[in-house]
């Protein structure tokens, strides 16, 4: 095994390649979709990362409708009161397939999941008291079923006590996410969702460590070291024992990556993989808008170094400190990513609006790229029930008449 490894070296352009078969964004995915797709997906992730903007689709749809095209989001609400998936803290929150419940419940047992400390705890055990007897004789809860009692308005740095005592009750996992309404978190007690749960199931933290090292080895194709502890927010030293060790037992090996100065790691698993894609078998068809909380894109160094992608979400920026818009979506064309867009769904109106798109420097502007575009905007702007799309500017200018030729 080793000796036919040894000679295992990618461009960067096959390890391109190689990441996006793993993710599921190399082709364009058979259609129709279906909810067993949506779950597959997510496991092949191993998290689908939430965030709560609207300005499009939220995070978790768009990163969905990104690898399955048209589907209904539905599907994915329903995963989750169906117990098939689950919400916690990984990479950050994320949507996790449920059987992975057991290793990120070590990791808060470990200490190495959450923000709420022993002595927070300490200062509002009354508090906590009194929520968890709420929901003992109420049921399930939501954080607006408390109302504020200090008079202030509700803002995400300044959170009332009941929000705050149920994030900390989420992070213990003495409460979960029972279902979501209008994307708000329902919540109820563990004991309750799932009460044949023991935590004598819970692995011990190095089989835990490997485990998800080998998931993100997996979900990425291949990975540098320096790449695997940001995946799932792992423990920095332990998850380098464990490479370790999973070089050393032949389940991880090293491949040579042009360019880069460490050397690739790839599972025994998807080594088979990795060695297609330095035959050049691998083929990038799929034209797609990117979350800006994609899997693929998430650690933004990893972006840079495997992409050539300086990347950055400006929403969080001042309007006068912002170079390209608010909400900035990755295009991904055929392997490469080929610029960023700038969108808003106007669902009342059913408008799309195309507010900015901006090439990459180097990117060929031919009749692949702008039909490709095209019909990437008229597919998302369907999927959201936005038909009527209206372009901004482009950059280079030359491209907007061009797409303008499609609509």
């Amino acid at each position: 095994m080793w000796s036919r490894m040894a000679n295992l070296t990618l461009t960067k352009q096959q390890a391109r390649l190689l990441a996006l078969q793993a993710q599921g964004l190399l082709q364009p995915a058979p259609q129709p979709a279906s909810k067993k797709d949506v779950l597959e997906s997510i496991r092949r992730m191993g998290a689908l990362q939430i965030d709560t903007i609207n300005v499009i689709a939220r995070s978790p749809y768009l990163s969905l409708w990104s690898r399955l095209g048209n589907y209904d989001p539905a599907w994915l609400d329903e995963l989750l009161p169906e117990k098939r998936i689950y919400e916690y803290w990984a990479h950050a929150a994320c949507f996790l397939p449920i059987e992975d419940f057991p290793l990120h419940r070590r990791l808060n047992l470990d200490g190495f999941r959450g923000w709420y400390s022993e002595n927070w705890r300490e200062q509002h055990q009354a508090d906590i008291d009194r929520v968890l007897e709420h929901i003992h004789q109420n049921g399930e809860v939501k954080s607006a079923s408390f109302e504020r009692q200090d008079g202030k308005r509700g803002a995400w740095w300044d959170w009332k006590i009941e929000k705050n005592v149920l994030e900390y009750l989420f992070q213990e996992s003495i409460v979960m996410v029972a279902r979501r309404e209008r994307f708000q978190r329902v919540y109820d007690l563990r004991e309750r969702l799932f009460p044949d749960w023991q935590d004598s199931a819970v692995p011990p933290l190095d089989e835990v460590i490997t485990t998800l090292c080998l998931r993100t080895l997996d979900a990425l194709g291949f990975a540098l070291p320096s790449w695997v502890a940001d995946y799932f927010r792992l423990p920095k030293r332990q998850v380098t024992q464990a490479l370790l060790r999973l070089k050393g037992s032949g389940c991880v090996i090293e491949i040579g990556i042009d360019g880069m100065k460490e050397p690739g790691l790839v599972s025994a698993q998807s080594f088979d993989l990795a060695a297609a894609a330095s035959k050049n078998t691998l083929e990038a068809t799929l034209t797609t808008l990117l979350s800006p909380f994609d899997a693929l894109i998430w650690d933004r160094k990893r972006a840079k170094q495997l992409f050539d992608f300086d990347y950055s979400i400006e929403v969080y920026l001042p309007q006068h400190k912002r170079v390209y818009g608010y909400y900035l979506l990755p295009i991904l064309h055929r392997g490469e990513l080929a610029g960023r867009l700038d969108a808003k769904a106007h669902r009342q109106k059913g408008i799309f609006e195309v507010k900015s798109i901006y090439l990459e420097p180097g990117t060929r502007m031919d009749e692949t790229l702008t039909a490709s575009l095209a019909a990437m905007i008229r597919d998302c702007a369907a999927w959201h029930k936005t038909p009527e799309v209206q372009l901004g500017k482009t950059q280079p200018a030359e491209l907007l008449p061009l797409l303008q030729n499609y609509f």
